[in-house]
C-alpha cells in the first residue's frame, strides 16, 4: 500500500511539473522516482541536485540523454535498481520510447539494462 502511495506521488509530481507528453511525463517521474529512493535511505527529502539543473538547462529529452550517454552508469540507475525500481530509470523509459533517442542512447540504455540483468 505504502509504494502504490509512492508510485502515485511520483505520477501526480510528474504532472504537476507540466510535461507536454507520455516519455516527457515517465522522465520526470524517473527523476520523481529516485529522489523518494533518495529520500528514504537518507530519511529526509532530497533533491536530485545535478539532474533538475541539466533539464532546465537542456530540457528534459536532451538532459536524459544527456545522463546516459555518460561512460558510467548514472546514481540515480544504480539506486533504482537496488531498490528494484529499474523500470523507472531513464534507460527503461528510452527502451520504451526509442523514436525520442538518438540510436547511441537506445544501445547504451540496451546495454546497461542487459548487464545490470546478468549481475
Amino acid at each position: 500500500m505504502a509504494d502504490e502511495a509512492r508510485q502515485r506521488a511520483v505520477q501526480l509530481r510528474a504532472e504537476a511539473h507540466g510535461a507536454t507528453t507520455e516519455v516527457e511525463r515517465e522522465c520526470l517521474e524517473a527523476v520523481y522516482a529516485y529522489e523518494e529512493v533518495l529520500s528514504a535511505q537518507k530519511g529526509k527529502k532530497v533533491r536530485a541536485g545535478r539532474t533538475w539543473p541539466m533539464i532546465d538547462e537542456y530540457g528534459v529529452i536532451p538532459a536524459v540523454e544527456r545522463i546516459v550517454m555518460k561512460r558510467q552508469e548514472s546514481v540515480g540507475f544504480t539506486a533504482l535498481a537496488a531498490m528494484g525500481l529499474k523500470d523507472f530509470a531513464f534507460e527503461a523509459v528510452i527502451l520504451r520510447h526509442p523514436a525520442h533517442f538518438t540510436l547511441e542512447a537506445v544501445a547504451r540504455s540496451r546495454k546497461r539494462l542487459a548487464e545490470d540483468a546478468n549481475g
